[in-house]
């Protein structure tokens, strides 16, 4: 019988949409399409010498994925949801029945069915949050934001849950929704890769068209931390950030220390001094997003350290704590 005080792991990892948006971070939005790489055979000798290099470059970690999920307690089950006919899924089918991830099949359809993933996922999620009620933490693998509902519904249901997915793919929604989210990239043993560009097209002369208008970016900080966070990984599959995106991200997370500190300060009258690990998770309370390796500190400490302007912090071997310098106690 399992010891009551551990902690049990699911893991649901939506394939399709990790795979997709893996290659088209590294190749160029949309480049799964266009390289056709659902039904790519890299085998073949007759395979695109170019498309086989990038398809290999965008070969996903299951093993990082899995092995992150395990740093929260046993994992007692996991399952990832595809069509394992598509070339570009059966070549992860021995890796991840190595590592006891049941294949899930979705079979596809006259037309290939977008939400299938999501619907099956959601549905065993689910089921299995009442039918094994032992479970603790709940790992979705996948940005698309249609597992807002699925997230807030474990999380109603008193389970943790942790989100991974790829940087410039994911909802920040999603990443709301969750009680941690943590970028494909920043996973331990995950590889640095590089984006390339695409190679340019010969110019054509087209045909007068419509043009639509783009939509309006939901807000600059959140379109600099996408480019921010992209580029901190090195895969960005345009421009690098600017200064200005980068001032816009950092920003950002010395707002959010200052939020955390402001509530543990109120809710900590006996002493003004607060802990770093209790900082550390307010921020992450308030936006799971939150991760200090994707602004280029090693540490929590190092991000505290850049931030003297606006904290206090005592050091005693390896304990830190930290308060509010009083100019920034009483802003709003």
């Amino acid at each position: 019988m399992a010891d009551p005080t551990d902690t049990r792991v699911a893991v649901y990892i939506d394939f399709d949409n990790i795979v997709i948006s893996r290659y088209n971070q590294l190749n160029g939005l949309n480049r799964f399409q266009t390289d056709r790489i659902r039904s790519f055979d890299s085998t073949a000798s007759t395979a695109n010498v170019e498309t086989k290099s990038r398809l290999e470059r965008a070969t996903v970690d299951v093993g990082a994925v899995l092995d992150f999920a395990s740093s929260f307690g046993t994992i007692v089950l996991s399952r990832a949801y595809a069509d394992w006919s598509a070339a570009a899924n059966s070549q992860y089918q021995k890796q991840l029945i190595g590592r006891a991830v049941d294949l899930t099949q979705l079979f596809p359809t006259a037309m290939y069915t977008k939400n299938g993933a999501d619907i099956r996922l959601a549905v065993d999620v689910v089921e299995d949050m009442f039918r094994l009620p032992d479970i603790t933490h709940v790992v979705i693998v996948a940005g698309d934001s249609d597992y807002i509902a699925l997230a807030q519904s474990c999380k109603r249901l008193g389970r943790y849950v942790v989100g991974i997915g790829v940087a410039g793919s994911t909802s920040r929604y999603l990443a709301a929704a969750c009680n941690e989210f943590s970028d494909y990239d920043d996973l331990p043993g995950v590889d640095t890769v590089a984006a390339v560009s695409p190679p340019a097209e010969a110019p054509a002369v087209k045909a007068p068209t419509r043009t639509r208008a783009k939509p309006e970016p939901e807000s600059d900080a959140a379109t600099a931390a996408a480019a921010a966070a992209a580029g901190a990984a090195g895969a960005a599959p345009v421009a690098e950030p600017t200064a200005k995106d980068t001032q816009a991200l950092n920003d950002a997370a010395t707002n959010l220390l200052v939020r955390a500190l402001r509530l543990g300060h109120a809710k900590n009258d006996d002493d003004e001094w607060l802990y770093g690990a209790f900082v550390k998770n307010q921020m992450k309370r308030i936006d799971p997003s939150f991760n200090e390796k994707s602004l280029g500190f090693k540490s929590f400490s190092d991000f505290i350290k850049s931030r003297k302007k606006v904290v206090e912090l005592v050091e005693d071997g390896q304990e830190r704590r930290l308060k509010l310098r009083p100019e920034f106690a009483t802003k709003s």
